[in-house]
């Protein structure tokens, strides 16, 4: 799946990257690489940028550009935290 296809709250972890190097080289230097859990924090009313967390980092990019990046789902942490206190 797609960064771009994760909604606002979910985490995915980073599989791989297919861009070009200019780009992959601006996703390095945020931190954005195989292998990171990123979190999808916002994303702009008319869908076009979306705002995420890579460790202690919040980015803005375009839905374009994280259509480049694969991921896999996973849980976040502060998901299940939650999970848990409801229980």
């Amino acid at each position: 799946m797609r960064l771009s296809e994760l909604r606002k709250g979910e985490c995915g972890k980073i599989v791989s990257i297919k861009s070009d190097p200019l780009l992959k080289s601006r996703f390095n230097s945020f931190g954005v690489i195989k292998g990171s859990i990123v979190t999808v924090i916002e994303q702009t009313l008319s869908k076009n940028t979306i705002e995420i967390k890579i460790q202690n980092s919040k980015i803005a990019i375009r839905i374009s550009e994280a259509e480049t990046i694969e991921v896999e789902r996973v849980w976040c942490q502060k998901t299940i935290l939650k999970k848990l206190k409801l229980r």
